[in-house]
């Protein structure tokens, strides 16, 4: 469950929305999943991303410009991207293919 809060700058005018998950159950069902060979290409099973992770990964891109919504297009382009990242591989449950020549 993501639990938001809401704080109010000693001014009064500012705040903050911090966004907290445990997410010490989705990190060891990644894990002990990892574990698990997935023999179809169809239907694979990828990741399991923590809500806060994409909220984090989604305010990042608004602070650079880019008006990203949730769950668009644009934004699954972005979540792949992440995944291939090595700081972000801990969230992957598959095996990703080598892959021989040029990629994107």
């Amino acid at each position: 469950m993501l639990q938001t809060r809401i704080h109010l700058d000693s001014n009064g005018k500012d705040l903050a929305v911090e966004h907290i998950q445990d997410v010490e159950d989705i990190l060891n069902w990644n894990k002990e999943a990892r574990r698990d060979e997935q023999k179809s290409d169809w239907g694979r099973h990828v990741a399991r991303i923590p809500n806060v992770i994409l909220v984090r990964w989604l305010n990042e891109e608004w602070s650079r410009g880019n008006e990203l919504r949730m769950f668009s297009a644009e934004f699954d382009l972005l979540v792949q991207k992440k995944l291939r990242d090595p700081e972000w591989m801990y969230l992957r449950v598959d095996k990703p293919a080598l892959q021989a020549g040029w990629s994107k």
